[in-house]
């Protein structure tokens, strides 16, 4: 039986995450994740590529982001932190990035990429790690579920529905990877190269994305079921 291993949500895009125990899934994914991001003067998101929607700000790997009471909370080189509204947040985040930059919600350009929900097994995670030689540690491909499985990359081929806890998720393609899951980021300290690995052996893509049916709630340790349609 497949169980969820770890929960991983960013509350701001491209930052270092928080790791959870249980998380509301709503119709975007889950609820929090990706609910800001780093925007500059163009409205191009900071990330580790360039895109239409992004701009290679490779700095924003330096900071985290962690939900507490008094809302999001920013934390970056050394220790220092604040909370996403403070207009001294927007002023430090432009020095450290050379922009003229400010922590924004989701409004006209989208935080996701082509699904809610990120997931990667355990076995794809150790194939990689032994195959490719590799530090194929999950926070780099910046999944939010990890789930235990027993044949690398079987995840690829779920078909139908996906029930964990009371969410139901449904695939929606593989994921091609970028330079950000070869970078020091989301307190894995070291670069790898396991992009150029992956277009060795495989096609760039690891991990999937999953859209929300129904929404629900995840739990460490919940049992992942498989619907088939």
């Amino acid at each position: 039986m497949t169980s969820v291993v770890s929960i991983r949500r960013y509350p701001v895009k491209s930052m270092g995450g928080e790791s959870l125990q249980t998380i509301e899934v709503d119709e975007r994914g889950l609820v929090g994740d990706r609910e800001y991001a780093v925007r500059d003067a163009d409205s191009r998101l900071a990330a580790g590529k360039s895109t239409k929607r992004m701009v290679r700000r490779d700095g924003i790997f330096e900071f985290r982001a962690a939900t507490q009471p008094e809302g999001v909370v920013v934390t970056g080189p050394g220790g220092r932190h604040a909370v996403v509204g403070a207009p001294h947040l927007d002023v430090w985040l432009s020095d450290a990035l050379a922009a003229d930059v400010a922590v924004a919600p989701e409004t006209d350009v989208p935080h996701f990429d082509d699904g809610a929900i990120s997931l990667v097994g355990t076995a794809t995670l150790d194939w990689c790690a032994r195959e490719l030689d590799v530090d194929a540690d999950a926070r780099r491909l910046r999944a939010n579920l990890v789930v235990d499985t027993s044949e690398p990359f079987e995840e690829e081929g779920w078909q139908g529905d996906v029930r964990i806890g009371s969410a139901v998720l449904r695939p929606a393609g593989r994921i091609e990877r970028c330079r950000t899951i070869d970078l020091a980021q989301d307190g894995v300290d070291t670069e790898t190269r396991w992009l150029k690995a992956l277009g060795d052996k495989r096609d760039l893509r690891v991990a999937i994305y999953l859209d929300v049916v129904t929404p629900g709630r995840i739990a460490v340790g919940d049992d992942v079921r498989l619907s088939r349609s």
